[in-house]
């Protein structure tokens, strides 16, 4: 509750909570195996199909607000993102984009050492770009298509630099936790809260408060509430807390929620409509699992992309929402790197030994057809759907 709003939900270890727009956000429990998230985010779904029915409302899988203008969405009554709000159009363009007419889906997995998160951050960050790619499902805005395939991903370039991106100094020699731990010291604050209040501290340094010298609250040291607060606020395609999110994925609808976890861990929130946005946050805790869990392949990831100079993470980064598995890289194209990793992340599986392959099967056909998601949906606008939109609302509706 906050100011007798009710603005979270909680059952067992899983996690309800309203993003700025109204997007529902679920949070999962920590669990083992793929079948057991997608069980957890199939009952889920259909907990809240069954109230959404009943109040007019249904929920839809995209990365984008379709069809709605910005002064169209609802906005939550939360402190937080009243601050968030205002600070956006000091440090970006496409902020308050971010915050309302944006979704997706993510996953967190965790490291069993320092070590173990260094090879798994670099990794993961390499390959958000090729996640981006694979699961591009945002082509429209305002009724008609907006030269992306991930306008969501494009998004974050221009959201708030300080706080976003690529994290170029993962892959120096010297990361570890305490070269993360000096970057978010730097990423500038947005808020403490006090007696159940935020208090606006955008722009000020955590340094700063870790001294005492946060004006806002004179003389206090921070608790480590306050910095998990202010963990919270950093948007990196790949973020660090107790766990590591990969945060580089569209939303997408119900038969493509289970894949985007079996990619990781093999590896290593959408519109309701009338109302709402969903998405959709995993938690994967087991050791040794596929890509990310799995050591072979993991190391075969390391080993593919060690060699990636700065400039070219960048530039998947920057062309991928735009163009895709049809964007060049070196002597090929990402889809020749989707179709390399696809089969590491099998592999990964495949040795986990809990028949958990079949997951990847909307992956497959997306790698080996090489049309992404967006695409389809823009054929479909082309042709079935004679340039309108709304029929989306019936072909990715949960």
């Amino acid at each position: 509750m906050e100011e007798n709003h009710v603005i979270g939900l909680k059952q067992g270890k899983q996690n309800i909570s309203l993003e700025p727009g109204g997007q529902f956000e679920l949070s999962g429990a920590p669990l083992e195996t793929l079948h057991q998230t997608c069980a957890e985010v199939n009952s889920h779904l259909y907990q809240v199909k069954a109230v959404g029915e009943e109040l007019g409302v249904g929920f839809l899988g995209m990365g984008f607000q379709p069809k709605w203008a910005l002064t169209d969405i609802p906005i939550m009554p939360k402190g937080r993102y009243e601050i968030m709000r205002n600070y956006m159009p000091k440090v970006g363009t496409l902020g308050l984009d971010m915050m309302f007419r944006t979704c997706t889906v993510q996953v967190n997995l965790d490291f069993s050492s320092e070590l173990d998160m260094i090879r798994k951050f670099r990794a993961s960050l390499a390959l958000q770009p090729i996640a981006t790619a694979i699961f591009a499902n945002s082509p429209f805005k305002e009724g008609k298509p907006n030269g992306f395939l991930s306008l969501r991903s494009h998004i974050w370039t221009d959201t708030d630099n300080n706080r976003s991106g690529m994290l170029p100094f993962v892959f120096d020699d010297t990361f570890g936790f305490e070269q993360y731990v000096d970057y978010a010291l730097d990423v500038p604050m947005y808020f403490v809260y006090r007696n159940k209040t935020y208090i606006d501290c955008t722009g000020m340094s955590f340094r700063d408060f870790m001294a005492g010298k946060l004006p806002q609250v004179p003389g206090e040291l921070p608790t480590l509430n306050d910095w998990e607060n202010h963990l919270t606020t950093i948007f990196p395609e790949v973020r660090l807390k107790r766990y590591m999110e990969m945060r580089g994925a569209d939303g997408g609808p119900w038969r493509r929620l289970c894949a985007l976890p079996a990619f990781w861990v093999c590896l290593l929130t959408l519109p309701a409509f009338v109302m709402y946005i969903y998405r959709v946050s995993f938690t994967a805790q087991t050791w040794a699992v596929g890509l990310l869990y799995d050591d072979e392949s993991l190391q075969s990831i390391i080993d593919m992309t060690s060699d990636w100079t700065k400039e070219e993470r960048e530039m998947l980064r920057r062309k991928v929402p735009v163009t895709g598995l049809k964007t060049p890289f070196r002597d090929g194209y990402v889809r020749d790197l989707a179709e390399d990793v696809l089969q590491l992340a099998k592999n990964g599986l495949e040795r986990r030994g809990y028949k958990e392959v079949g997951f990847l099967r909307e992956v497959d056909e997306v790698v080996r057809t090489g049309v992404t998601p967006a695409e389809k949906l823009l054929n479909l606008y082309e042709m079935k759907w004679q340039r309108s939109v709304d029929p989306v609302f019936e072909e990715l509706l949960y």
